[in-house]
């Protein structure tokens, strides 16, 4: 597409006209042709207008809010560090190396803190300079390119501060060669200036922070553009720099070698585009072009390898303390596209409405096959409703079948819902088959307790001890009860599981299922964290299936130690609670499970025992409990050795106490 001074060029239809003129019989047709060709000339150009100004309405509105966003995140760096120098000059280090500048010590002390503090803040440097201008210490002490040693007397940061006020600068580094924003502070003794301490930022992230289609930069107050995204664009100035300012550049040396030429940027200043910039654009936009003559104008800017435009909406804000300008440009090429656009969408929508004239105009000389062609169509819409009428019949015994799938399918899952619940229960006895072992121990030493007492009863009536007598009485009773709780709870736990589920206290639960493995808990540590500060944490379960979940995770957890550390074996239950959930974690450092067996870990049958020690039912049915609850549970390995399996479950209200008919008491 040619370039001329103004985009709003319009194409002329009259360049296809034919060459050849009409003869004087077709004048009715010429006239006719004319008329729409001027409506058609009248409506392009009123289409384009109008989409190229919403066009530039919208372009100005997305490209202020990102404007404002890269102005807001440039004005948090810099406020971030403003205040960084003048702490760093309160330091006592700083103090004391200013007042003592050939004390090594002190010189030592003050790199070391520089480094730390540049190093926390993340800066490109951190130094203090003397009141000569010498800096003394620096956080790249050592370092090749070293501040240390380096006279800045010619920066104007330098002698800013050293008139009592915060000097701000950006500045290409004399030693360092990188360009940075440079904040000095002074720093104060006796009512006068005694040195400056001075924080580097690199700010090079900041012209990587557009969206790679829109140039992005940053002047100073003199119109120097040190920040682009651009790379030819940086170190060029918005408008020619008089001689005197051109040589204090060079004297202070602010952008060390690099040449600082004008940017061949000019506003476009065709009338209509002025009356568009003024009807559409708010103060502070406006509508500029780079020049041809420009370099790297027709270089490659987006990752496609498109060439970049040289017509750009821009948009200014001012930035920083220092007075920046910085002009975000959004390219115009899009809004132009999208006018063409419309305007051929408009011209191909008028050419259609004129065949439509046409086609009417000929609609009656096509009477006859027109109701030819009706009768066709009554006979095609006759035999299509009969065969949309056997297509129903078919339809409606397609559905009659599916309904006796459907009433089938219910019937199935209704048998596997009871034969999972048999499951469940043929799980729970087969975990007290397991337990028999431990409660016969249990159960031994009270009984041998009671043969004791009774025998020793029985002497001490012979003898009229009536007294000791009835203290064995007593010893007896209480060994009697503690009997009648172990059990209670295996036959609390061999019960079938209630359907009704309602809020069950965590801690009830855990307690229960401790007490049922404290023969097998003793031999190792347990611990168990978060319960205490929610005595009354619920959860919405059955309680019945919830212990059979975790006496299975702590069976298994149990299971793994003996196998990998009997003797330094332990489990950590651990209960966590947000405003929706509630976390158990059962945590081992047992032998964990090998990478292939996790995914297959809840599949029904799946066992990573030896033969004869489960049937690999457990975890497949507690999974199911956890998604009949509305939960989740999950296993991973630990890292450095074990398993960890974590229940997640739907928090119920608070309760104040345990159901009585539950409580338990705890492993003795």
């Amino acid at each position: 597409m040619p370039h001329s001074d103004d985009f709003l060029a319009v194409h002329d239809p009259a360049a296809t006209r034919p060459a050849h003129a009409p003869d004087a019989g077709s004048g009715r047709w010429w006239g006719f042709a004319v008329v729409l060709t001027a409506g058609l000339l009248l409506l392009c150009g009123l289409t384009w207008l109008v989409s190229v100004q919403r066009g530039l309405a919208s372009l100005q509105q997305s490209t202020a809010t990102r404007a404002d966003r890269y102005a807001a995140t440039l004005e948090s760096t810099l406020d971030r560090y403003e205040f960084l120098p003048a702490l760093v000059s309160l330091h006592p280090f700083v103090r004391g190396l200013l007042e003592s500048p050939n004390d090594p010590d002190r010189v030592a002390a003050a790199n070391h803190y520089l480094a730390e503090v540049n190093r926390r803040a993340h800066a490109s440097a951190t130094y203090v300079i003397a009141a000569n201008g010498i800096a003394l210490a620096a956080s790249n002490h050592g370092q090749p390119g070293s501040f240390v040693g380096t006279d800045y007397r010619f920066r104007p940061y330098f002698q800013i501060a050293s008139g009592g006020t915060l000097g701000r600068f950006y500045a290409i580094g004399i030693t360092s060669d990188e360009p940075g924003y440079y904040i000095a502070q002074p720093v104060e003794s006796g009512g006068k200036v005694i040195g400056v301490t001075v924080v580097k930022l690199n700010l090079e992230w900041f012209q990587r922070a557009g969206n790679g289609a829109e140039p992005l930069m940053v002047s100073d107050d003199n119109g120097v553009i040190f920040l682009s995204s651009v790379s030819a664009w940086q170190y060029r100035t918005l408008r020619p720099l008089p001689p005197a300012l051109q040589a204090e550049l060079e004297k202070t040396r602010q952008y060390h070698d690099r040449a600082v030429t004008p940017l061949p940027l000019e506003p476009l200043t065709s009338p209509v585009t002025r009356w568009l910039a003024d009807t559409t654009l708010d103060a502070g936009a406006r509508l500029v072009r780079v020049r041809d003559d420009a370099p790297t104008t027709k270089t490659t800017f987006a990752p496609d390898g498109a060439e970049r435009a040289d017509r750009y909406l821009e948009l200014g804000r001012t930035v920083g303390p220092a007075g920046w300008t910085m002009q975000v440009m959004a390219p115009l090429e899009p809004v132009l596209a999208n006018a063409r656009n419309a305007t051929v969408a408009a011209a191909l929508a008028y050419a259609c409405i004129c065949l439509l004239l046409v086609n009417w105009r000929q609609r009656r000389q096509r009477a006859r096959d027109m109701l030819y062609s009706r009768r066709l169509l009554e006979a095609a819409y006759d035999e299509l409703e009969r065969r949309v009428e056997a297509r129903t019949a078919d339809l409606m015994a397609i559905n009659e079948k599916l309904e006796e799938q459907v009433a089938e399918r219910t019937r199935a899952e209704s048998e596997l819902r009871a034969a999972q619940d048999e499951l469940v229960q043929a799980s729970k006895l087969a975990a007290l088959g397991q337990m028999a072992a431990g409660i016969t121990h249990e159960l031994n030493q009270p009984l041998a307790a009671l043969r004791t007492f009774s025998d020793n009863t029985r002497v001490l009536l012979e003898r009229g001890q009536l007294a000791a007598a009835e203290g064995n009485l007593t010893a007896i009773a209480d060994l009697t009860e503690r009997m009648g709780k172990i059990t209670s709870q295996l036959k609390l736990f061999a019960g079938k599981a209630r359907p009704v589920r309602r809020p069950v206290v965590v801690r009830a639960s855990v307690d229960h299922v401790l007490a049922l493995l404290a023969p097998r808990l003793a031999a190792v540590t347990i611990s168990v964290t978060g319960l205490d500060d929610l005595p009354g944490l619920a959860v919405r379960a059955d309680e019945l299936k919830l212990e059979q979940v975790l006496l299975n995770l702590l069976g298994n957890a149990l299971d793994a130690i003996a196998t990998a550390a009997p003797q330094h074996g332990r489990i950590d239950l651990d209960v966590q609670a947000d405003g929706h959930a509630i976390t158990i974690v059962v945590r081992d450092n047992g032998t964990g499970i090998a990478p292939e067996a996790l995914p297959r870990l809840f599949e029904p049958f799946f066992t990573t025992k030896e033969t004869g020690q489960g049937l690999g039912l457990g975890l497949a049915i507690s999974s199911s409990i956890v998604r009949e609850f509305g939960g989740q549970l999950s296993v991973a390995n630990v890292p450095g050795g074990g398993a960890q399996f974590t229940l997640v479950l739907a928090r119920a209200p608070a309760t104040d106490a345990a159901d009585p008919a539950r409580t338990v008491s705890a492993p003795q």
